[in-house]
Protein backbone atom coordinates (compact mmCIF):
# COMPACT_ATOMS: atom_id res chain seq x y z
CA UNK A 1 0.00 0.00 0.00
CA UNK A 2 0.82 3.33 -0.85
CA UNK A 3 1.89 5.72 2.32
CA UNK A 4 2.60 9.18 1.08
CA UNK A 5 6.74 9.40 -0.30
CA UNK A 6 7.42 6.40 0.92
CA UNK A 7 7.39 2.49 -0.72
CA UNK A 8 6.41 3.67 -4.11
CA UNK A 9 7.44 0.96 -6.53
CA UNK A 10 7.58 0.90 -9.79
CA UNK A 11 4.57 -1.23 -10.74
CA UNK A 12 2.40 1.80 -8.80
CA UNK A 13 4.28 4.63 -10.70
CA UNK A 14 3.98 3.51 -13.88
CA UNK A 15 -0.24 2.63 -13.11
CA UNK A 16 -0.49 5.96 -11.67
CA UNK A 17 0.98 7.97 -14.73
CA UNK A 18 -0.76 5.83 -17.51
CA UNK A 19 -4.41 6.17 -15.49
CA UNK A 20 -3.05 9.89 -16.27
CA UNK A 21 -2.62 9.41 -19.81
CA UNK A 22 1.48 8.80 -19.94
CA UNK A 23 3.21 6.92 -22.25
CA UNK A 24 6.18 5.19 -22.41
CA UNK A 25 8.38 6.88 -24.72
CA UNK A 26 11.90 5.21 -24.72
CA UNK A 27 14.18 3.08 -22.03
CA UNK A 28 17.87 3.95 -21.26
CA UNK A 29 19.41 0.98 -19.02
CA UNK A 30 16.91 0.74 -16.15
CA UNK A 31 15.42 4.28 -16.47
CA UNK A 32 12.05 4.50 -17.99
CA UNK A 33 11.09 7.68 -19.38
CA UNK A 34 7.41 8.82 -20.07
CA UNK A 35 6.00 11.27 -22.07
CA UNK A 36 2.44 13.06 -21.93
CA UNK A 37 0.77 16.05 -21.25
CA UNK A 38 -0.83 17.87 -18.22
CA UNK A 39 -2.27 20.90 -17.64
CA UNK A 40 -1.54 21.62 -20.87
CA UNK A 41 2.12 20.90 -21.49
CA UNK A 42 3.81 18.08 -22.38
CA UNK A 43 6.09 16.68 -19.56
CA UNK A 44 8.48 14.20 -19.98
CA UNK A 45 9.12 11.73 -16.43
CA UNK A 46 12.44 9.82 -15.63
CA UNK A 47 11.17 6.46 -13.61
CA UNK A 48 14.36 4.40 -12.47
CA UNK A 49 12.96 0.60 -12.67
CA UNK A 50 14.61 -1.63 -9.96
CA UNK A 51 12.81 -4.93 -9.60
CA UNK A 52 10.79 -4.98 -6.92
CA UNK A 53 12.46 -2.58 -4.62
CA UNK A 54 10.59 0.79 -3.79
CA UNK A 55 11.59 4.62 -4.96
CA UNK A 56 13.63 6.42 -3.00
CA UNK A 57 11.52 9.60 -1.15
CA UNK A 58 13.69 12.27 -2.74
CA UNK A 59 13.57 10.64 -6.46
CA UNK A 60 9.49 10.20 -5.64
CA UNK A 61 9.68 14.19 -5.14
CA UNK A 62 11.75 14.78 -8.27
CA UNK A 63 9.34 12.32 -10.73
CA UNK A 64 6.19 14.38 -8.84
CA UNK A 65 7.71 17.22 -9.85
CA UNK A 66 8.78 16.34 -13.33
CA UNK A 67 4.68 15.31 -13.88
CA UNK A 68 3.19 18.59 -12.78
CA UNK A 69 0.74 16.37 -10.96
CA UNK A 70 -0.60 17.94 -7.96
CA UNK A 71 0.25 15.75 -4.90
CA UNK A 72 -2.94 15.27 -3.21
CA UNK A 73 -3.86 13.76 -6.16
CA UNK A 74 -0.73 11.14 -5.93
CA UNK A 75 -1.33 10.53 -2.49
CA UNK A 76 -5.08 10.10 -2.61
CA UNK A 77 -4.39 6.53 -3.69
Amino acid sequence: MVNKIFNWTYKEVVAFLRKHNFQLNHIRGSHHYFVGAYDGIVRQICVPYHGRDSIKPRTMKGIILQSGIDKDIWFKN
